[in-house]
């Protein structure tokens, strides 16, 4: 029975499909008749609009890579630094990443490289990892494959390559969202209003400035080109062809998105709750919808299989939602239609899945082995108000600008852009239409097969509710987290632009306010023209003479304390030494000298993390013993203090460094508002440099600065003052 059902089901699709075809094409070819165009003529003007539009699309793309490119030669002088200066650039996690893939060049084969990544000990004291499963490192195993495979070593540095793929990728995202925009409006006058906010509001839209070797900014361009394939693929008015063809890349951008990024599956379960949210109104095509939920597992179970069998795929929520869409999908097809229990079904169907999906997920978490980071639940308690802690990696966390609420700069800049104003205009306008959508599905209506532009019905067209769900969660988000903005800002972008540019979505205003003193045809398609058109010439007349200022202007970023740094850890360092300090200064001396480090900027394990914490004590209130043990159990044999650090002043007390471990230490009474410090023994980081009994006994000053003092942490104690 279930064999045959299957086959009766490919069987109407593909009928559906063929008839969709014919039903498409008589439509046209009466629309032609009507206007007396011939189909040769028709099918000229449909090549030459895809053809410029296509163009538009590519040059899109290729121009912001160069800007990104041009921006970034202005701003550090690249082709002017020695390899060390331009390795001083890649700051925290990415100097991580990148040291990760100047290893991987200088490996004597891929295969021994790759091996030596996947049982790392070289990097972290006492600690071997498998820095390809924990770090994600599947970029960097593909730009080294492509660079030693395209024999680039005697054209291009590796540096030079590594960021121009990045680059490049960045410009495949800006031409995936003005294909998207493209794709729902009709005209490419969406996709070039897109590009042009996305460009202005580049510091809302994306990382690309502050770290290049990011893991978003290798995944999210894949994640815009599945988003673009998604809103093809639940057009009604699609050819079987064009389906196809958006269905594998769908299922090839998911696949690669997934592997870019180990935070990829949670964007993935905000997509799916889109989609579930789509299909349960009935708005789009279920059979649709479900390919995609298909996707989704495939997805998972290749991810789990070439992740060296990661655990938190399997427990993750996307895989819960969608075991428990299949479920109640099966429940739904097993049951008599028209019985009181399908009845019943289809009215808590929403309660059901939910019900189905947190019990799943908690079921899986129970048996499932897996090392699901505790402080990332901790830190969603504390952020709700739901607890207080005084742990300092909470309180380090929480004190982040990126996972803090957004600030009023944030919607000043999107409002001084006129991107904000006209979002909530079209998120407005969707929004009423796509309610007046499921109030008529409630009361009986069908759907129309295919919305003309006179019915004035948006929010009938399923992949336009889908952004409007999509954007909606993404923006809820963003309003907690700063952070989410990077991932919400694009598509409002591309929303705004779609909705200005569209006739349809002027149409549906119009039908509300019942003009008649104007053709509201003939009004909806002059301002689809005139309104992108207008804002098109404010921008460029505002924004353009800012952003050649920006390319033309020489910025000079030299750190010459730092440079002083490494050049005397690579002279005079031994070999062995192991390196203790703060983990974002540790990333960079692991990519500089290739020496040992304590510690490293990660922050999705649980040991790394307790790290970070006991070595960040060299800033508190603490006895040179204690400070002594702590960095003899991790080998540690130099010690970098940095000034910045030691001698900081936040902006927001309470936030600083030190001010987080006297809080963490106990070393902090708050009484009736006011805060003492209190503690029987002075700031380490300051009484070190004093140069007296006990310290003297345990640490040796070897090199100092401006900004940094080395120690070396003595194996032999001598207690003589």
């Amino acid at each position: 029975k279930m064999s045959s059902g299957a086959a009766d089901l490919r069987q109407r699709k593909k009928q559906n499909c063929t008839e969709s075809d014919k039903m498409a094409s008589e439509e046209r070819n009466k629309e032609n008749a009507k206007l007396g165009r011939s189909p040769k003529y028709m099918l000229i003007q449909r090549f030459a609009k895809l053809f410029f539009g296509c163009l538009a699309a590519v040059t899109s793309g290729m121009m912001y890579a160069v800007y990104l490119s041009t921006y970034h030669e202005r701003k550090f002088w690249f082709s002017s630094r020695q390899e060390l200066e331009r390795e001083i650039t890649f700051q925290g996690d990415s100097a991580i990443y990148y040291s990760f893939y100047k290893e991987l060049l200088k490996a004597p084969s891929f295969e021994r490289g790759v091996y030596e990544l996947t049982h790392n000990n070289k990097t972290v004291s006492l600690k071997t990892i498998n820095a390809v499963q924990q770090m994600t490192l599947y970029p960097e195993l593909i730009a080294s494959v492509l660079y030693q495979a395209s024999g680039s070593e005697e054209v291009i540095e590796p540096v030079y390559f590594y960021i121009g793929i990045v680059f490049g990728l960045q410009g495949i995202y800006v031409t995936a969202l003005f294909v998207t925009s493209w794709v729902m409006s009709g005209t490419w006058l969406a996709g070039m209003l897109t590009v042009a906010w996305f460009i202005i509001n580049r510091t809302d839209t994306t990382r690309i400035d502050y770290s290049i070797p990011s893991r978003e900014n290798w995944a999210l361009p894949y994640f815009a080109c599945q988003v673009a394939a998604l809103t093809g693929y639940l057009k009604k008015t699609l050819n079987c062809s064009a389906e196809k063809f958006c269905y594998l890349l769908v299922s090839a951008s998911t696949y690669t998105f997934m592997m870019m990024w180990e935070y990829s599956h949670y964007l993935l379960f905000v997509q799916a709750v889109s989609l579930f949210l789509l299909d349960s109104f009935a708005l789009a095509q279920t059979e649709k919808v479900h390919e995609v939920y298909k996707i989704y597992l495939f997805s998972l179970f290749l991810g789990y299989l070439l992740q060296f069998e990661n655990s938190a795929l399997l427990v993750s929520p996307l895989l819960s939602l969608v075991a428990a869409l299949m479920l109640s999908k099966c429940l739904q097809m097993n049951m008599k239609k028209g019985t009181f229990m399908s009845r019943l079904l289809k009215i808590m169907y929403i309660y059901l899945v939910l019900t189905i999906t947190v019990t799943l997920n908690f079921l899986l978490k129970m048996f499932v082995p897996h090392k699901e980071n505790e402080h990332l639940l901790k830190f969603i308690e504390v952020k709700l108000g739901l607890n207080t802690t005084k742990n300092f990696t909470m309180n380090w966390l929480l004190c982040q600008e990126s996972l803090q609420a957004p600030s009023q700069d944030f919607f000043l800049r999107l409002t001084q852009s006129s991107l904000l104003p006209f979002y909530i205009l079209v998120l407005i306008i969707c929004l009423f239409s796509v309610t007046q959508v499921i109030f008529r599905r409630i009361c009986g209506e069908p759907l129309k097969e295919t919305v003309k532009l006179e019915d004035g019905r948006i929010g009938e067209r399923p992949e336009i509710v889908y952004h409007v769900i999509h954007t909606i969660l993404l923006g809820c988000l963003a309003m907690c987290l700063e952070g989410m903005k990077y991932l919400w800002t694009p598509y409002v972008c591309m929303l705004a632009a779609f909705g200005v540019c569209s006739p349809e979505l002027w149409m549906t205003l119009f039908k509300w306010l019942r003009l008649k003193a104007v053709h509201p045809i003939l009004l909806a398609l002059i301002l689809s023209m005139a309104v992108p058109t207008i804002i098109g010439f404010s921008l460029w007349k505002e924004f353009f003479p800012r952003i050649m200022t920006e390319l033309s202007e020489l910025q000079e970023f030299y750190d010459p304390d730092t440079v002083e740094l490494m050049t005397w850890i690579k002279r005079q360092a031994p070999v062995a030494a192991v390196f203790a300090g703060s983990p974002q200064l540790m990333g960079v001396i692991k990519l500089c000298t290739g020496w040992m480090v304590s510690s490293l900027p990660l922050y999705n394990d649980d040991d790394l993390l307790k790290r970070n914490e006991n070595i960040y004590q060299i800033y508190s209130k603490r006895s040179a013993e204690d400070i002594y043990k702590i960095l003899t159990s991790y080998k540690a044999n130099f010690l970098v203090i940095e000034d910045s650090i030691c001698n900081e002043v936040g902006p927001v007390r309470g936030c600083r460094v030190k001010d987080l471990l006297d809080i963490a230490n106990g070393h902090v009474v708050c009484e009736e508002g006011d805060s003492y410090a209190y503690s029987k023994y002075g700031r380490f980081c300051h009484e070190i440099k004093m140069n007296y009994s006990p310290y003297v006994n345990y640490f040796t000053r070897v090199y100092w600065n401006r900004s940094y003092f080395v120690y070396r942490i003595n194996t032999v104690i001598s207690f003589q003052s």
